[in-house]
């Protein structure tokens, strides 16, 4: 069964590969773990609407197809060739009120595409419509330092919350997913941000201490 066969028509399949991964659309009646192919997922995409401001972007995931990847000086590899995810159905009959929902959580930048989903059990490939920020949006970044990234990342906030959230449940969804379903740039990334936490943590226990002792002294 191919990915435009093997779904019935009146069937809608959207493939999360970010934040829709453990902040699903409304309205599905389906949840498949799985993956695509011939993508690389990278933090390379600003975000100016839900986890950065206009003045400040901060930084989600996009998709970049492979082949224009392997032309980029990337310092991270490539990882599997697997871009796990998970794939929704949405109800028949709410399909349209679930697009014009996504048109606008996805509207900084990112334009619709279809990919065959290959579902962690085997079963046959699904046609999903993806939102992706192609490299030719105002908003795709491109290879970046993967420290300076995290740092980036690491101090950025915007109306969905801290961008720091985003990444660390990213990393731990797709752990969840299945044995081999972990990204080596979302999990670098992440335990780097986990690393500025903690420095910040004994900096501010430190800066604490210190004050605390000045004040000892004046007694």
């Amino acid at each position: 069964m191919s990915a435009d066969s093997g779904a019935v028509e009146s069937e809608f399949w959207l493939f999360g590969y970010g934040s829709l991964i453990w902040k699903p659309p409304p309205h599905f009646d389906r949840r498949i773990p799985g993956f695509v192919t011939g993508y690389v997922r990278r933090f390379w995409q600003a975000s100016q609407d839900h986890r950065g401001t206009p003045e400040a972007p901060g930084r989600v995931v996009t998709l970049i197809e492979r082949s224009f990847w392997q032309t980029l000086d990337d310092p991270h590899p490539s990882g599997s060739e697997k871009i796990w995810g998970v794939a929704y159905r949405i109800e028949v009959a709410k399909v349209a009120e679930v697009r014009e929902y996504l048109d606008i959580r996805e509207i900084n930048g990112y334009t619709i595409h279809y990919t065959p989903f290959h579902p962690s059990d085997g079963s046959p490939t699904i046609r999903t419509l993806v939102y992706i920020g192609t490299p030719d949006n105002d908003q795709f970044m491109g290879p970046q330092d993967p420290q300076k990234l995290a740092e980036h990342i690491h101090r950025s906030v915007g109306p969905s919350g801290l961008n720091k959230d985003y990444l660390l449940h990213l990393d731990v969804a797709l752990d969840s997913l299945s044995a081999e379903s972990g990204d080596e740039h979302i999990k670098d990334l992440a335990n780097r941000v986990r690393k500025l936490e903690q420095e910040a943590t004994v900096d501010g226990s430190r800066a604490t201490t210190e004050a605390v002792d000045r004040e000892l002294k004046k007694v």
